[in-house]
C-alpha cells in the first residue's frame, strides 16, 4: 500500500471496528450485528501483505546465504505485492485503519530493515562501525517516514498529497534505490560497485531522501498527454521484457531515470505551490490616481 493511498476512516456510525491507535485499550469497539466472522473481502488484502512481510524477510535468509539474486528478487516481488493490497482493498472495499497499521509495519521491515542488512551482509560489513551505522540509519529513516505518514493521516491539511504529490521517497522505492550499487555489481562484475565506503555514502543519501519534505513524484501527477499514451504502453511492454532478458541493468536505468525525475516533481510542485499562494493573497484595490492612470500600479508596491 503506497503513500498516497486512501483510507476508509469509518468511525462507530459506519458499523466498522476502529483499530488504529486511537482506539484506547478500554475503547468498546462497535461491529455489525450480522457480522459473524472476517468474510475473504476483508481478509485477502491483509494476506497479501503478509504475504509482501514475508517475501521481504525471506530475502535477508537468502542473503545470509549469499544469493544475492533471489534477495533482490524476493525484496522486489514484496514491492509488487505491496503495490497492489491497497488497490485491492479499494476495490474491494476492504480499507481499514489494521490494514493501514499492518502495512506500514510490513513496510518497516521489508523496506527498511531487510535492505538494511542485505546492504551490510553485501558490503558495509568491511566497515564495521561506519557501515553498520549507515545501515542503521537506514532503517531507522525508514521507519521514521512510515510514523510520519501514519500520524499525517488524520491531518486535513497537506500540502503535496492534495497536489498529487508525495514527501520524500516511498519506503519500497527507497528500498530500490538503494539497491543500485548492487544491480550495477551483479550487471557488470566491477568491484568498485562494491566498494564499501561508496555503498555507505548511497545509503545515507537514499536514507535522507527518504525522511526529506522534498516534493516527489507520485502516480496521480503522472499524466502523459493523450498523443503520448500509446507509447507510453509500447515503452511499459519494452520494459517488463527487459526486465527478463537483462533485469540487473533494466533496474539500474530505472532508478537512474527516477532520479533524474526527482527535479522535475521538485519544479512542477513549485509551481502549483506559487499558484496556491498567488490565488491565496487578495486583490489590493486600485486609488483614485492609479484608476485615472497617473500612477503606475506598482509603484505604490515598490
Amino acid at each position: 500500500m503506497n503513500d498516497d493511498d486512501n483510507l476508509d476512516m469509518g468511525g462507530p456510525e459506519s458499523g466498522r471496528a476502529w483499530l488504529g491507535p486511537k482506539a484506547s485499550e478500554g475503547e468498546s469497539v462497535m461491529r455489525s450485528p450480522a457480522a459473524k466472522g472476517l468474510s475473504l473481502r476483508a481478509v485477502l488484502p491483509n494476506a497479501i501483505t503478509a504475504a509482501a512481510l514475508c517475501s521481504g524477510l525471506t530475502g535477508i535468509r537468502f542473503a545470509i546465504e549469499g544469493d544475492w539474486e533471489r534477495t533482490l528478487f524476493a525484496i522486489i516481488l514484496a514491492g509488487m505485492l505491496d503495490g497492489i493490497d491497497g488497490r485491492i482493498a479499494r476495490l474491494l472495499k476492504a480499507q481499514s485503519r489494521f490494514g493501514a497499521e499492518l502495512d506500514s509495519l510490513a513496510d518497516s521491515l521489508s523496506f527498511g530493515m531487510a535492505p538494511a542488512l542485505v546492504l551490510f551482509l553485501w558490503s558495509l560489513q568491511d566497515l564495521p562501525r561506519f557501515g553498520w551505522l549507515a545501515a542503521l540509519g537506514f532503517a531507522i529513516c525508514c521507519a521514521l517516514r512510515l510514523a510520519r505518514f501514519n500520524a499525517q493521516i488524520d491531518v486535513d491539511e497537506q500540502p503535496h498529497k492534495s497536489a498529487g504529490f508525495l514527501t520524500g521517497i516511498p519506503a519500497p522505492v527507497a528500498a530500490g534505490l538503494a539497491f543500485l550499487p548492487l544491480y550495477l555489481w551483479l550487471a557488470s562484475g566491477l568491484e568498485f560497485f562494491r566498494e564499501p565506503l561508496l555503498v555507505a555514502a548511497w545509503t545515507v543519501t537514499i536514507a535522507v531522501l527518504m525522511i526529506s519534505n522534498l516534493a516527489t513524484l507520485s502516480w496521480n501527477s503522472i499524466r502523459p498527454g493523450r498523443d503520448f499514451r500509446i507509447a507510453a504502453i509500447a515503452i511499459t511492454g519494452l520494459a517488463f521484457a527487459a526486465l527478463l532478458t537483462e533485469p540487473w541493468w533494466t533496474l539500474a536505468l530505472i532508478c537512474v531515470i527516477y532520479l533524474l525525475l526527482m527535479p522535475l516533481g521538485y519544479i512542477r510542485y513549485g509551481r502549483i505551490k506559487r499558484a496556491r499562494i498567488a490565488a491565496a493573497t487578495p486583490m489590493r484595490k486600485p486609488t483614485a490616481l492609479e484608476e485615472l492612470g497617473l500612477l503606475p500600479p506598482s509603484s505604490r508596491d515598490q
